[in-house]
């Protein structure tokens, strides 16, 4: 009986072990169905961050708005888990780049849902060394006196 018990902590250690690693390794090789093939293959559309945008802006009035610009591939308003509300900004994806560009030169400072937007390329997600959540240590260290 202990043997079997013995056994069955090894093997959960194991199964730990083992989904460790894969989760090691999905952080290290993003998931390509998490985007269009086409995007996370050959790298060639663009993504735009949308600021400053009304709490009732929905995906589609997003993509509404900037598809006569171009091909908008992808278009989502970031929602606040807890509130369930809109966070007030979202990210548009089109097809080119060229359509990208001309989307920010002719929205950014334009009204959308009775608020002005702030329109530009989106940065890359930040990411960390060991693939989890920055870990807060305290107040900053205050600047040497000269």
């Amino acid at each position: 009986m202990a043997a079997a018990l013995l056994m069955k902590r090894l093997s959960a250690s194991a199964r730990i072990k083992q989904t460790a690693s894969f989760i090691t390794h999905l952080n290290s090789n993003p998931n390509p169905t998490n985007t269009p093939f086409f995007i996370s293959r050959r790298g060639i559309a663009s993504k735009l961050f949308v600021g400053g945008l009304s709490f009732y802006t929905t995906d589609n009035g997003l993509s509404e708005a900037f598809s006569q610009y171009g091909q908008v591939v992808e278009a989502a308003v970031v929602i606040d888990r807890v509130s369930d509300r809109s966070k007030g900004f979202g990210f548009v994806t089109f097809a080119s780049e060229e359509e990208a560009d001309k989307a920010v030169t002719e929205m950014n400072g334009k009204q959308l849902n009775g608020r002005v937007i702030f329109v530009d390329h989106a940065k890359p997600r930040a990411r960390f060394d060991d693939g989890g959540m920055p870990i807060a240590r305290g107040p900053p260290e205050k600047a040497a006196s000269t």
